[in-house]
């Protein structure tokens, strides 16, 4: 018998091992998430246009709510959130100018996109111009958050362009590299969580669509935020 105290040798060559095994593991997870997002932006910037059902949850102080209906983007820039459940809705982009309409009621919400203030609006570009390494601070993966879906991963990050606003985002993808979830977490607390399905590419998708024109006798209000 003999003492590993009398042998350092054993010792260090352990800790090699161990440091070894460690650096290989933070290599492999920095190459995980460099694919994940790689795989994402060659998806995404290949699409010219992209329909898909949506849910849209909101957990906030003393507020619950859920929504769903269908999401149209199409390159540059355009994109139309229809809500159809539990009420209509609408929320649409040119590219330049944002409204925000509510049937039945009198007035109508207006913003220049350029300097809008909603969770909805960064997804306008998420065709043509996705670089999720980029866009996202602290970008990983997130062995923590179980996915939606057995098979998908979950990366998780800061965005750097509402870094004030937002405490992290959460994106679902699957092996595919489509996403299928994102949650939006606000430094208020609130949470905001986006689901798609059937999600639909390169349809032809007429530019009437992404257009709007305030009815007769409805006011038009200028506004930085559009949310409900």
């Amino acid at each position: 018998m003999y003492s590993l105290s009398k042998r350092p040798e054993r010792w260090l060559l352990l800790l090699v091992f161990l440091m070894g095994a460690l650096c290989a593991s933070a290599d492999d997870s920095a190459t995980s998430v460099k694919a994940v997002a790689d795989g994402v932006d060659r998806r995404y910037n290949s699409m010219q246009s992209l329909e898909t059902s949506f849910t849209e949850s909101y957990r906030g102080p003393g507020v619950v709510r859920q929504e769903s209906g269908t999401l149209w983007l199409k390159k540059p820039g355009r994109m139309r959130w229809e809500y159809r459940d539990p009420k209509p809705k609408l929320f649409l982009s040119d590219g330049k100018t944002a409204w925000f309409y509510v049937p039945g009621e009198p007035e109508v919400r207006k913003a220049a996109v350029k300097n809008l203030e909603d969770l909805r609006s960064p997804l306008r570009y998420l065709l043509g111009k996705t670089k999720l390494l980029k866009e996202f601070d602290g970008l990983t993966l997130d062995p923590d958050e179980k996915p939606m879906v057995a098979g998908n991963v979950v990366l998780r990050g800061v965005p750097k362009t509402m870094a004030d606003r937002v405490s992290q985002v959460l994106l679902e993808i699957t092996p595919q590299y489509v996403i299928q979830r994102i949650v939006i977490a606000e430094v208020d607390g609130s949470e905001t969580e986006f689901r798609f399905t059937e999600q639909k590419q390169n349809l032809p998708i007429a530019e009437n669509r992404f257009k709007f024109t305030p009815p007769s006798g409805v006011e038009v209000v200028d506004t930085p935020e559009l949310s409900q």
